[in-house]
């Protein structure tokens, strides 16, 4: 999966962070980054308040998301060099201060990088990424993955023999194997009712041109597929 940087100028204001904070959940999704949502989202508003409480509202500034190994990085640029982020022991019934504490928890690293016209504030979350380029690892991906190989080498071919499975063990294989195609399109950032809308779509293009096609005597997969999820 290609997972390209992007970054996006805003404005330094307190009505901002929420759409911030949407705009980074879609990202996440379309890259498969569900596993780390929550904490980027808080970062991202502890980063942009700080902006906002320390250089001043209305600061023009740029969020920029990009992918470090298989870590998720986070910066938030402004242009003042002089307002440095600092890591305060709040006390708990204090107000403020505990913006870069929240994210001192929340990130493995984070920093500040100093520039003659801009300063960085940054943090790097870690994610459940086998590769930069690969997909968030589970049992079932991993299985989709084998299927996938043997898939793209070899025919599936019908085996008359006597000792084949039974209809209804086969059918609840196939079962198996198409959740296991679903974790493999949801973990690659793919719209699964649009897969699904197209495999049907295909099947019964196929379906139409064979000369053993009864209309309306089967059950489409989309059916099948949405009825085991």
């Amino acid at each position: 999966m290609s997972r390209k940087p992007w970054d996006l100028a805003f404005t330094a204001e307190p009505e901002e962070v929420a759409g911030l904070r949407r705009i980074m959940r879609l990202h996440l999704g379309l890259w498969g980054l569900h596993d780390v949502t929550d904490s980027a989202q808080l970062c991202v508003s502890e980063l942009v308040s700080n902006v906002i409480a320390h250089v001043g509202p209305g600061t023009p500034a740029t969020l920029a998301v990009s992918i470090t190994g298989t870590y998720l990085r986070i910066e938030v640029h402004d242009p003042d060099t002089r307002a440095l982020p600092t890591l305060v022991d709040a006390a708990v019934d204090c107000e403020g201060g505990r913006g870069m504490a929240l994210v001192d928890a929340l990130a493995d690293r984070w920093g500040v990088q100093l520039h003659p016209d801009r300063k960085v504030t940054w943090c790097e979350l870690a994610t459940a990424l086998t590769s930069p380029t690969g997909h968030v690892g589970g049992p079932g991906v991993r299985r989709a993955e084998t299927l996938l190989d043997i898939y793209a080498t070899t025919k599936l071919v019908c085996n008359s023999n006597s000792g084949r499975l039974s209809t209804a063990v086969a059918e609840e294989a196939v079962v198996d194997v198409i959740t296991d195609f679903l974790h493999w399109l949801r973990a690659h950032g793919c719209d699964v009712d649009e897969v699904l809308d197209h495999a049907q779509m295909h099947f019964e293009a196929e379906l139409s041109g064979s000369e053993f096609a009864t209309k309306n005597s089967y059950t489409t997969p989309g059916d099948a597929i949405r009825a085991s999820r």
